[in-house]
C-alpha cells in the first residue's frame, strides 16, 4: 500500500467546547459557597495553601535539626545563621496561613476585624515558635527510642534520615502544637503530609508521650483522641481506633467526643494489631500480632491470638 492508498482521517477540530463546562462550574462553586455561606466577593483564597503548608515544615525540619535535615552545603559555622533566617521566614510565613485559617482574607473590608485576626495568627505562632526547644527534645527521645529498640540500626543518625516512622513523628510533633494552639486544619494538612509519605496515618489531635517509636510502621492508624504514654512501642498496621461513636439526632457524628485508646507506659502492640475504643492497655503490657482488642487490661498483660495472660514477676510485661 502506498501513501496514495491509505484514506487519511480527517484532522480534529481544534480546541474544545469548554463554555458548557466553564458555565457548569461556575455554577457548583457558586451552589456549594451558597450552601456553606462561604464569602462571594473578590479576593485572595480563603484558607491555607498545602504548599505552602509543606514548604514550611521543610523549613521547621531543618531548623531543628539543621546538619541533618537541613541544606546540604551548610557548614556548622553557619548553622545558627541558617536556623535564625530559616525560622524567620516561615514563622512568618506560618502566620500568614494561620490567619486564613482563622478567617483572614487579604481583601477583607473590615480593617479592624483583619487587624484582630492578624493579631491572634501572631500570638498563635509565638507561642508555637517557644515550644519548638521542647518539640526537639521529644523527637531527640524518639530518636533514641527506636536506636536502643531496633537491633538493625546503626546509629542515630540513621533513624533520623531513614526511618519513615521518625519522619511521620516530625510531622505529628509540629502539628500536634498547633492542633492544640487552636490552628486544626493546618495541623491535618500537616499530618496528611506525612501520612501520603509515609503510609503513617496520626491524627494531630492524638497525644503521644516521649520515646515514642513506630517500627517499620506502613499502615499504623492513630485515631484522634488516642492518648499514648512514654516509651511506646508499634509495629505497622497497627489500629488505635474507634469502636462507635455517638451521633446526633441527624444521624451525623458528634465530634471531639474520646472514641480511642489510652496506651500506658512501655506498652508494645505488634504488627496488624487493631485495638479499639476507650479502653485502656496498661503499663507494660504487650499485645500480640493480628489480636483484635476492645477491652481494657490491667498493667502487665500479655494478650495473643490463643490467650491473655497476666505477667506477675518483676519486670515482667516488656520485651
Amino acid at each position: 500500500m502506498t501513501l496514495d492508498d491509505q484514506k487519511l482521517e480527517p484532522a480534529p477540530e481544534a480546541g474544545f467546547s469548554l463554555v458548557p463546562v466553564l458555565a457548569a462550574l461556575t455554577r457548583a462553586r457558586v451552589d456549594w459557597r451558597a450552601a456553606h455561606h462561604r464569602a462571594t466577593t473578590p479576593g485572595g483564597r480563603e484558607l491555607p495553601a498545602p504548599e505552602a503548608i509543606e514548604r514550611i515544615v521543610s523549613g521547621l525540619r531543618g531548623a531543628l535539626f539543621p546538619m541533618r535535615l537541613g541544606p546540604s552545603d551548610l557548614r556548622q559555622e553557619s548553622e545558627q545563621l541558617y536556623v535564625g533566617h530559616t525560622l524567620d521566614v516561615v514563622l512568618r510565613d506560618l502566620a500568614e496561613q494561620v490567619a486564613l485559617e482563622l478567617g483572614g482574607r487579604p481583601s477583607e473590608a473590615d480593617p479592624a476585624r483583619q487587624a484582630e485576626i492578624r493579631a491572634r495568627a501572631h500570638a498563635l505562632v509565638r507561642s508555637f515558635a517557644q515550644s519548638l526547644p521542647e518539640i526537639r527534645a521529644q523527637l531527640d527521645s524518639d530518636v533514641l527510642a527506636a536506636f536502643g529498640a531496633d537491633p538493625a540500626a546503626r546509629s542515630v543518625d540513621e533513624v533520623l534520615l531513614c526511618y519513615p516512622g521518625m519522619g511521620a513523628m516530625i510531622h505529628h510533633r509540629l502539628a500536634h502544637r498547633l492542633y492544640a494552639l487552636g490552628a486544626p486544619l493546618i495541623a491535618r494538612m500537616i499530618s496528611e503530609a506525612a501520612h501520603r509519605a509515609t503510609g503513617i496515618d496520626i491524627h494531630p489531635g492524638a497525644t503521644i508521650g516521649a520515646g515514642f517509636f513506630i517500627d517499620h510502621g506502613t499502615g499504623v492508624v492513630i485515631g484522634e483522641t488516642a492518648i499514648i504514654g512514654n516509651g511506646v512501642r508499634l509495629f505497622q498496621a497497627v489500629t488505635l481506633g474507634a469502636k462507635s461513636f455517638p451521633t446526633d439526632a441527624t444521624g451525623r457524628a458528634i465530634k471531639g467526643q474520646p472514641r480511642h485508646p489510652i496506651v500506658e507506659d512501655d506498652v508494645v502492640i505488634y504488627a496488624g494489631a487493631t485495638v479499639l475504643g476507650r479502653i485502656t492497655i496498661g503499663r507494660g503490657s504487650v499485645i500480640g500480632g493480628n489480636v483484635w482488642l476492645t477491652e481494657s487490661v490491667p498493667p502487665g498483660t500479655h494478650v495473643t491470638q490463643a490467650h491473655l495472660t497476666r505477667a506477675t514477676q518483676p519486670g515482667a510485661g516488656t520485651e
